[in-house]
């Protein structure tokens, strides 16, 4: 057999296996776009248990560094009872902070990796900033339940999670008004999809200038 048939043979073989792990996961692609049809970037979506299902607290440590006077990731998606961590990664020392009501902190100047994990215990969005350079922002959204996601460029995610009702969560910094949107559906043994349409807050002028 040549070895470009084998090749796509194999490729072949590996689309099916990861569509019948999500099949089997009960997953759900979720497309979140702006109200012009832009595929929105650095959407959190998340699936909430509507039907008395017990879930796992898996949860996973976050990590947000700072390099070049930003914030990376610019939203960070945790379960309820995780840490973070914070690297700085630039030659100067930041002092990062956040006045949100989930979590406040402030977390002294420092450089390298000296900085103490937060474990984000309440959920809600938590913004942070840095006391040395205001034009630092960055968002954490921490969800009451394991099974969420962040989408791409192209607006696109998959969130995995067993068959059962749930209630499915999308939410975005930048969203009008500040709350998720939200639609109830049941996932069973087969993939799902959805779809999500945003109305946004229009963008800085400045691009290091949050519009907030």
């Amino acid at each position: 057999m040549p070895s470009q048939l084998i090749s796509r043979s194999a490729a072949l073989a590996a689309f099916l296996c990861a569509g019948a792990a999500a099949a089997a996961a009960g997953g759900i692609t979720v497309q979140v776009t702006d109200n012009g049809g832009k595929p929105v970037a650095d959407a959190v979506v998340y699936l909430e248990a509507d039907g008395g299902q017990q879930l796992p607290k898996a949860q996973k440590a976050g990590e947000i560094s700072q390099k070049g006077l930003k914030f990376v990731p610019l939203v960070t998606v945790v379960q309820t009872g995780s840490k973070i961590y914070f690297p700085n990664n630039d030659r100067v020392r930041h002092h990062i902070y956040s006045f949100s009501a989930p979590h406040k902190f402030d977390q002294k100047l420092y450089s390298g990796t000296t900085a103490e994990p937060q474990s984000f215990d309440k959920p809600g969005t938590v913004v942070l900033g840095c006391n040395i350079h205001d034009k630092m922002i960055a968002y954490v959204r921490v969800v009451d339940t394991p099974y969420f996601g962040k989408t791409d460029a192209s607006g696109a995610v998959v969130v995995e999670a067993p068959a059962g009702k749930y209630v499915l969560k999308a939410w975005h910094p930048d969203i009008v008004g500040g709350n998720a949107q939200e639609q109830a559906l049941r996932l069973g043994d087969a993939a799902a999809s959805a779809s999500f349409k945003m109305t946004l807050k229009p963008p800085s002028t400045d691009p290091d200038t949050p519009a907030y």
